[in-house]
């Protein structure tokens, strides 16, 4: 195998895991968080009013 597309693979896989790891922590941080509480609550609550 060329030597290039190894040393290209390994940084992808190494580098992409970690993006990716940090992006699902930020969305587990947005999800959980305190702020958002009432926010999601009424959503969770639309499908249920009636208008």
């Amino acid at each position: 195998m060329n030597e290039t597309y190894r040393a290209l693979a390994e940084f992808a896989q190494t580098w992409g895991l970690l993006y990716f790891f940090g992006i699902f922590l930020c969305v587990l941080a947005y999800a959980l968080s305190p702020r958002r509480k009432k926010q999601f609550d009424d959503a969770a609550r639309m499908p249920l009013r009636e208008d």
